[in-house]
């Protein structure tokens, strides 16, 4: 039986009750924010401020009392990923119910630092001491759309346009795994990036679109945004060739229109990228047959 937000919170609490070396317990994340709908494949974020985290990293024994695990990880525990949470130790738990439980441990001596670096996302749970010593109210702010500056929005149409002549040199060199990263780990985050601008130009930067734009489809138009799904046919050259086309064509609507909105200056050089583009695309078509 899988068990619900109730009991998972309370047996979360009830341990670190006990357990003497539990100072300060938090929850993070979706969970703590109003804005986003409850569903039952919400992690659990948990942070435990402790006294001595060693003697929790000795034995993971202790982790059995909040049920049968499926599958963990621990990534501070990695030689393929270096750890990245300095002297935080992170289990990150999939139990047998469906339910997941991200619970990090945190030396008790930097509750200030973590406080004051927090995204505003977390709620106390329990805190034994004290230690947090303002009331915290939950908040999504740091994650709203923020209105770029001038130079942002020419910085992020530079990225885009001179990133897609490494695409299209991607795919005229019949290298598409090259060409594939470029556009979704450069060149489309970016259009992404501008896309939402555009929504915070026509909606106000008073609401976030969401960890990695999740949400976005709730303020395109149903072509529009048929028509970015359609970029993410990436299974050989012509339809490679054809996302990128696409891909132009929504930066240049989208960009325009922030450009128009705000007063600033959309650069000339899209004109030139795009012929290069089209040039370069011709030629490879007429001198082989990529498909």
């Amino acid at each position: 039986m899988v068990r619900n937000e109730q009991e998972m919170l309370k047996m979360l609490m009830d341990f670190a009750k006990n357990d003497d070396r539990i100072r300060l317990a938090i929850l993070e994340g979706s969970r703590t924010n109003r804005n986003i709908p409850s569903d039952p494949f919400q992690d659990y974020d948990i942070s435990y401020f402790v006294t001595d985290i060693d003697s929790f990293k000795t034995s993971d024994q202790w982790l059995d009392i909040f049920g049968k695990r499926m599958m963990m990880q621990k990534p501070e525990d990695m030689e393929l990923f270096p750890p990245e949470l300095g002297n935080w130790f992170s289990y990150l738990i999939l139990f047998d119910d469906g339910n997941k439980l991200d619970l990090t441990l945190i030396p008790i001596n930097e509750v200030e630092d973590y406080v004051t670096k927090s995204d505003g996302l977390f709620e106390v749970l329990l805190d034994k001491d004290t230690l947090v010593k303002n009331k915290v109210l939950a908040s999504d702010s740091a994650y709203w759309i923020k209105k770029p500056t001038a130079r942002e929005f020419d910085d992020c149409c530079n990225e885009f346009w001179m990133v897609s002549t490494y695409i299209v040199k991607g795919l005229a060199r019949k290298e598409i795994l090259f060409a594939i990263d470029h556009l979704n780990e450069i060149a489309r985050p970016n259009l992404l990036r501008m896309m939402t601008w555009h929504v915070g130009s026509e909606q106000g930067f008073t609401f976030s679109v969401g960890k990695n734009y999740k949400f976005l489809e709730r303020y395109l138009s149903n072509e529009d945004w048929e028509t970015l799904l359609s970029t993410y046919s990436e299974n050989g050259y012509q339809e490679m060739w054809r996302s990128l086309m696409v891909c132009y064509e929504l930066f240049r609507k989208y960009s325009k229109s922030v450009a128009y909105t705000f007063g600033y200056t959309y650069p000339d050089y899209d004109e030139a990228i795009t012929n290069y583009t089209h040039n370069i695309c011709n030629s490879v078509f007429l001198s082989s047959d990529q498909k």
